[in-house]
């Protein structure tokens, strides 16, 4: 296909107007290329103005770069190059230097300041725009062109074709697809010869079965240990916060733990067990429901046990079966009794069904292999003008501010290399 004299080319064609596809631009752009942004949804950034619930966990503040990666543990020796160029330390410096200030909270997450994700999403608009950046949004790419080992062009639904002499992939991976991350990038690049692990839901909350979860639905618990429990061994524990909910349960903790509770359920049936006092000894828990119990003798179980922990889930823990005690009065539990109900408030089982699918997922895994893309530049290694950034990289991360880090650094890695093949061009 050739270009009439009316169709501009440009330096850098970025498809998909993400956190990584934003970076990206506004890097090559901030270096002198001419670029063009193609984003299939109304407007830019749509799942970063919603990430973090609309706070927006910019990054991790884990500034050593090792200890860093130490959470990509089947990665990391693919990203130290990137992450050489740019780290979560460089992205406090870019996004303070535009007068953004970024604030620490519990496990080194990073905010903004105002709490607000459509101030990042402001930078990186005014980064693109200042830049020079063109911007088209409403534009669905369907098709990649090649010549060689080279891209040469994309097609939109409506029949547009656009040339550039380089060009990134940029467009997410396949959770939570109603943000328009529907897995595009993934069948343009097995159609371009790539080799693509099929994604699966990553960060994602789990299912259960066990009525009692469902009736809570909403309740938050912020510090307690669960563990995931198979073959009477245990193979997972972590401590947090959780969150019951109408399907199971979910949050940080929960999220954390979905990808290998979910590798577990492929071999055999996971139970899930909450310490709901996991700084407190089993028998210091006793002497404190004794003393409860000594305090409201005469008083019924479910009006005095909500003193100890949230109503609805007291409510819940004394109907379970092996418990029942709701109705009866304090001074009539037995010491068999007491101490089997202070057991479960250590040790609160249920089954664990699965998971959500990909449209409920935080994050999937799946993407392009890692051995086919050059870490250096970020390009494919099958077309040497061909960048892929962010989620369309097959990467499993924790939440916590990774994922979004992985974004500004491949998108800034990518950008640069643009940006100084472009200068380099000029020089010559």
């Amino acid at each position: 296909m050739k270009k009439t004299e009316k169709q501009k080319e440009y330096d850098l064609i970025v498809i998909g107007g993400g956190p990584s596809g934003m970076m990206m631009a506004g890097r090559a752009c901030e270096l002198g290329a001419r670029v063009l942004i193609l984003e299939k949804n109304k407007h830019l950034g749509k799942k970063l103005q919603i990430t973090g619930g609309g706070r927006c966990n910019i990054t991790n503040a884990e500034f050593d770069v090792r200890k860093f990666l130490s959470n990509f543990p089947e990665s990391k020796e693919f990203l130290f190059s990137p992450f050489s160029k740019f780290s979560s330390k460089d992205t406090f410096t870019f996004f303070e230097k535009r007068k953004l200030p970024l604030v620490i909270e519990a496990r080194k997450r990073a905010f903004p300041e105002s709490q607000k994700a459509d101030d990042v999403f402001k930078v990186l608009e005014k980064y693109i725009k200042t830049g020079g950046g063109e911007i088209k949004t409403d534009v669905q790419v369907v098709k990649m062109s090649k010549n060689g080992n080279k891209i040469f062009s994309v097609e939109t639904k409506n029949g547009e074709k656009y040339f550039a002499k380089n060009f990134a992939i940029a467009t997410g991976g396949a959770s939570a697809s109603w943000t328009g991350s529907t897995g595009d990038g993934f069948k343009w690049l097995k159609k371009l010869g790539h080799t693509i692990k099929e994604p699966n839901a990553n960060l994602v909350p789990l299912t259960t079965n066990d009525k009692w979860i469902h009736r809570i639905s909403g309740l938050t618990l912020s510090f307690m240990t669960i563990r995931f429990i198979q073959e009477n061994k245990t193979k997972l524990k972590k401590t947090g916060k959780i969150l019951f909910t109408h399907f199971g349960v979910s949050g940080p903790l929960i999220l954390n733990s979905a990808y290998e509770v979910k590798k577990l359920l492929e071999k055999c049936p996971v139970t899930a067990s909450i310490d709901m006092f996991p700084d407190t000894e089993e028998n210091d828990l006793d002497k404190r429901v004794l003393k409860l119990f000594e305090k409201n003798k005469n008083k019924i179980l479910k009006n005095i046990f909500p003193e100890l922990i949230q109503k609805n889930l007291a409510l819940e823990i004394l109907d379970l079966p092996d418990i029942n005690l709701s109705e009866r009065e304090a001074n009539s539990i037995t010491k068999l009794e007491r101490k089997n109900l202070v057991k479960k408030l250590k040790n609160l089982t249920f089954e664990i069904t699965g998971t959500l699918g990909l449209d409920k997922a935080i994050i999937s895994d799946g993407g392009i292999v890692l051995e086919e893309v050059n870490f250096k530049n970020m390009s494919s290694k099958i077309y040497s003008n061909l960048y892929l950034l962010g989620d369309i990289l097959n990467i499993n991360r924790p939440s916590g501010g990774f994922s979004l880090q992985l974004c500004w650094t491949t998108g800034w890695t990518a950008g640069t290399d643009v940006g100084e093949k472009v200068a380099q061009k000029k020089k010559n």
